[in-house]
């Protein structure tokens, strides 16, 4: 089925982003932190930009307000609930860890936290480009800007405590799986309930919406305020206006 291998083939795209961006740090070291600001807030925008432009008014189109109402706050809470999860510390031993293992347990923390944040985002492209073929193309792009910065982050302190660089590139390729994983939840979801388009179009918004402002803008402020508000800018602006003119 053609619409089933274009749905694979762009949610691997995204979720490979993910592997490239530790390649980068691999090969060239951790960007400067007003890159990182900049595209973390970049993918923020664009996440932003494809919420309010394309699916929470294709959900309205779609379905009853009271299912998109629904969707949009399971969305939040989904989020709200994994992020919670991934937050809470483990048992402290007695004995303080070491530099090394602090960077190891962060970088671990942050690929947990990629993978599990990469399954709801699949679900979003494999949602979306049911609903219309470009919108699935426009949100693989802006998780693909996101999945970028967020694969460094999960190398640099890896690299710092000493992990091998094979196994490090293992796990990002590991994590990339979660995305077509993730697509191909969402069409069983779609195959299992019948019209239930509109509900996980406003799940999808529900969740980049917790995404943008629970991790990536205060991501991004922290490490350069002003470059993040001008990344988060300019991602709005630009896919706000590719949306307006890509064909339904």
């Amino acid at each position: 089925m053609q619409d089933l291998w274009e749905i694979f083939k762009i949610s691997t795209i995204a979720g490979l982003a993910t592997t490239l961006g530790s390649l980068l740090v691999l090969l060239f070291g951790k960007p400067q932190e007003r890159i990182l600001a900049s595209l973390l807030a970049g993918a923020g925008g664009v996440m932003l930009a494809v919420v309010s432009v394309d699916l929470l008014p294709n959900a309205w189109k779609i379905g009853p307000p009271l299912q998109v109402s629904l969707g949009f706050a399971l969305g939040l809470l989904f989020m709200l609930i994994a992020d919670r999860q991934l937050k809470t510390p483990g048992r402290d031993s007695s004995l303080p860890l070491t530099r090394r293992q602090r960077l190891k347990r962060t970088g671990l923390l942050v690929a947990t936290g990629i993978a599990l944040h990469d399954i709801p985002e699949g679900m979003a492209i494999a949602i979306s480009q049911e609903a219309a073929a470009s919108l699935g193309l426009l949100i693989a792009i802006a998780i693909t800007l996101h999945n970028l910065p967020e694969g460094m982050a999960t190398t640099a302190p890896l690299t710092m405590a000493g992990i091998r660089r094979w196994k490090i590139l293992a796990l990002n390729i590991g994590i990339a799986v979660f995305t077509p994983l993730g697509a191909l939840i969402g069409l069983l979801a779609l195959e299992g309930v019948e019209n239930s388009l509109a509900f996980f179009l406003a799940f999808a918004a529900g969740a980049m919406t917790f995404l943008v402002f629970a991790e990536l803008i205060p991501l991004s402020r922290e490490r350069h305020p002003h470059y993040a508000l001008l990344g988060g800018t300019i991602g709005f602006l630009f896919f706000a206006l590719i949306s307006m003119l890509l064909p339904a």
